[in-house]
Formats: C-alpha cells, structure tokens, sequence
C-alpha cells in the first residue's frame, strides 16, 4: 500500500484512495448501510448538508456535518444523494491517537462544523476537478492534518517491537500469516505478543490481520482483478468468506463497488 489509487465508484459517483495508514473514500452516498465496524477511526465529511449516524438498533439518527467514528465501534450510516468523504485512518497512527485524544474514543462524536467545511474544501474540490490520485492523497493528508495536527504515520509512543511487527505483518500479509511467526520475528513469545498487539492496537491479532486483507483486495479490485481472484490474492479461503468480512467492516456488499473508469496511472508518492 505504498502509494494511493483510484480504486471504487457506486453508481459510477464515486472513488476511492488506499495508502499505508489510510484511505479516502469520497463520491456521493444514497440509502443507509447494514451494521458495521471496523478497525479504523472513520472520518467521514458532507460537502454540504448533513449525514447520520446511530449506533442501537432501536436508538435515533443524529445528524452531522462531519462525524468521526471510532475503531471498532458498530453503525449504522446514512445519506441523501449527499457528496460525502469517507476517511479511514488506523487508530495506531500519530493522526489516529490525536484524533481520539481531541473527539474522545467511545461514540460517535460531532467534528465542528466551521472546520469540517473548511478542511474539507479543498478535498471535494480536487474531486469534482477530477484530480489525479497524488493530487486526491495531499488534499486527504491536508485534511487529516488539518483537524487532528498529525499524520499517518506509526506513532511514536508505540512500543518498537510493535512497529516491527506491524511492519512484518505488511510485508507477508499477501500469504498466511499465524500468530507465533510475527512473534518469533520480533523476538516476543506468543503470549507476550498477543498481549502486546492487544494493548498498542486495541484490537485482536486475527481482527487486524482481517483489515489489512480486505484493503489488499480492494487494491486487487481496482487493478482489474475479479473479487473471486481478489480473496484469493488477499489471503481469504474464497469469495464468499471475502464478503461476509466486506459487509461486516463497511456494511455494503462488495458488488456495489467497481473500478473507477477514470483511474489515475503512473503517479506515486
């Protein structure tokens, strides 16, 4: 994931970015998504207008003009016809600590409206221009940093061992990859470990290894791939198995996603 692409379009309205860290996915939303939850905080941004949120089955839509979503928490979002921005960014990273140390970590918080529309400006701009993936990158990172002061990178304040592993299990997460070879790689015992990724991440060693798939099959995807080809690619035992994880972390089926037909090529960071 080393450098961002176009990869998604629902309705052709829509594209997404992946690099290390993040990802942006920006077009316009209609209808309401399934339950879902996923590893990464979700940054998610209208250019004008409002989004909703709810998090109980029987609870009430809150409405927002730019929400963030923390790691790991179940929901359920909706939109009309809005142009909404969807960033993902991994609670492990600078921007992720800073972002839960600024809206809190447990619900879904309100961004200030003031700043969701001006941090935002430049992102929606560069994609009703069209831009090119580097371009759309910068505007993304630009908006990150504009609301939390930090970029994606692995924070500091992560033990090292941690940072190894993390980089180990990006290296290798194309093939199956148990718990006790990341471990042995970092020198830890399996316990150890387990504890510690627990404890850095905030979630499971199986759960991260499960988010960092579905991005590689994104990727697959948007480089032309079937998603049958994409589960295999991306470590899943088959299509079916790369779906239910799709609906579980996004709550939209993977077929209502497909490769951009404008995608940018060539450009890298």
């Amino acid at each position: 994931m080393a450098r961002p692409r176009a990869a998604w379009a629902s309705d052709g309205a829509g594209r997404a970015y992946l690099w290390q860290g993040a990802s942006l996915w920006v077009g316009r939303s209609q209808g309401r998504t399934q339950w879902h939850d996923h590893h990464a905080h979700q940054l998610a941004l209208a250019a004008q207008g409002e989004l909703r949120f709810r998090t109980e089955a029987d609870g009430p839509w809150t409405s927002f003009a730019g929400a963030l979503v923390p790691s790991h928490c179940k929901h359920q979002f909706e939109a009309d016809a809005l142009c909404v921005a969807h960033l993902f960014v991994e609670p492990e990273s600078r921007a992720g600590r800073a972002l839960t140390r600024r809206f809190g970590g447990a619900e879904v918080a309100a961004l200030p409206e003031d700043e969701v529309r001006e941090s935002a400006r430049a992102l929606f701009a560069a994609f009703d221009a069209d831009a090119g993936a580097l371009a759309m990158h910068r505007a993304a990172t630009a908006t990150i940093q504009s609301l939390c002061g930090a970029g994606v990178e692995p924070d500091e304040a992560l033990d090292a061992r941690l940072v190894r592993a993390l980089d180990y299990i990006r290296r290798h997460i194309g093939r199956p990859l148990p718990l006790n070879e990341v471990a042995g790689a970092v020198a830890l015992s399996e316990s150890r470990f387990r504890h510690l990724f627990v404890s850095g991440t905030g979630c499971s060693f199986r759960a991260y290894l499960l988010w960092l798939r579905i991005n590689l099959a994104i990727e697959a995807v948007m480089d032309g791939a079937s998603w049958t080809a994409a589960a295999h690619h991306a470590g899943f035992s088959d299509s079916a198995h790369l779906s239910r994880t799709h609906k579980r972390m996004f709550g939209i089926e993977p077929s209502s996603m497909r490769p951009a037909a404008r995608e940018a090529q060539g450009e890298h960071l």
